[in-house]
């Protein structure tokens, strides 16, 4: 058909797309510390800002989540490739906290827009594939962005601009091809009424759903840690000043999690889920001693401990759900996944943020990673006594 792209190219697009937006959600978080000595802003601050990042994407993913299913995949792709591109030249600008603010919460919706849409898209144009690149690749757009703005920020100039300038080329580009994709999904009356704040899990996964809930719940409130207070932890335990650091550790924990990922892709849902709820607490063991012994080194294998339980647990829950929906159905049932995996992500590092001002960076650490040891061992003792999540290959 004239104007568009074979099959195999919209797969790559929207892969790409998908990880382009992850790259950039996690972006700020090697400059952290270089907003905080610019801005002079503490770590309770800090937390707000990455806090209102997902915030804003989860009113997104209530909102908008499932209004590809009406509209179509393409004006909502290229909507939030916009949106994003103005985020972009927000964060170029930034010059004090509400600047950054105004930029996240402008980013957090792009992308909470974007991960619905570009789900559904995905599982549209391949039901093998879709599910593995879902799982795969927010990881590593998660670790090229934190690792690639770590690498700018230590060897090129304009450390508070460069990236920025750079993805802003990228979504630019996305969104003049975006048109070129095939539509997988026609036009349908409901959009308005799609746009009311409603979860919309399908019948048939809500059971599973709600099985895989704690794993996925400890895989998130884990990443959400590293994405704000990991690098400002690492600096406090070790006295290390590198600006490789922030980008590395984000870089250590998503890219082992998604090696995992591939490994594991042939496995039994169930039997990944377990895996994942066994390595991620005795990952999060390694760091907690790390931290009190300023081990650097040791602080980096517990990332690969606890990045191996993040890979697998994240991958048992999305296989175990995204075939259990009809095409109509997966923007809204990927809709509901991330709204409570964002919730995940961004409540409890605020809330540890917010401790740091009674107790320290250190002891709040404590707690944070007490809490995960004891809902990832909960989550294993409950899907070992549960029957096994089975992962259907097609929804009849």
């Amino acid at each position: 058909m004239p104007g568009t792209t074979s099959n195999r190219s919209s797969l790559w697009f929207l892969a790409f797309t998908l990880l382009s937006f992850l790259a950039a959600s996690t972006a700020p978080t090697p400059l952290y510390h270089l907003y905080q000595e610019h801005l002079h802003f503490s770590a309770a601050t800090l937390t707000v800002i990455f806090g209102v990042y997902a915030i804003s994407l989860l009113v997104a993913l209530l909102t908008v989540g499932s209004l590809s299913d009406f509209l179509g995949r393409k004006p909502v792709i290229f909507t939030a490739v916009m949106l994003n591109i103005l985020a972009m030249l927000l964060f170029i600008n930034a010059d004090s906290v509400a600047w950054l603010i105004a930029a996240r919460v402008l980013q957090g919706f792009a992308t909470g827009m974007a991960t619905a849409v570009l789900s559904a898209a995905l599982l549209d144009a391949n039901r093998q594939q879709g599910p593995l690149i879902n799982s795969v690749a927010p990881l590593l757009g998660m670790a090229m962005g934190a690792m690639g703005c770590g690498l700018l920020a230590e060897f090129a100039p304009l450390p508070l601009q460069l990236t920025y300038w750079l993805l802003l080329v990228m979504f630019v580009l996305q969104a003049l091809y975006v048109w070129r994709l095939p539509e997988s999904v026609s036009r349908q009356p409901g959009a308005w009424a799609s746009l009311r704040p409603t979860l919309h899990v399908p019948p048939q996964a809500r059971r599973t759903l709600w099985m895989v809930l704690p794993i996925n719940t400890a895989v998130w409130a884990l990443g959400g840690f590293y994405a704000s207070l990991a690098p400002s932890l690492v600096r406090t335990a070790t006295g290390s000043t590198s600006n490789l650091i922030g980008g590395a550790t984000v870089a250590a924990l998503t890219v082992t999690g998604a090696l995992m990922i591939y490994c594991l892709r042939n496995r039994p849902g169930d039997k990944v889920l377990q895996l994942g709820a066994t390595l991620l607490p005795a990952g999060v063991a390694l760091i907690l001693i790390a931290v009190h012994t300023a081990s650097l080194s040791l602080f980096f294998v517990g990332t690969l401990v606890a990045g191996c339980g993040f890979g697998a647990g994240f991958l048992g829950a999305v296989r175990s759900l995204v075939p259990l929906a009809l095409p109509h159905e997966r923007a809204g049932l990927m809709s509901a996944f991330y709204v409570l995996s964002y919730l995940a992500f961004c409540l409890p590092a605020l809330l540890a943020g917010s401790l740091t001002r009674t107790f320290g960076l250190v002891a709040s650490t404590d707690g944070y990673g007490a809490v995960l040891i004891v809902l990832a061992l909960g989550a294993l003792f409950t899907l070992v006594r549960q029957r096994p999540v089975k992962v259907c290959s097609e929804v009849r």
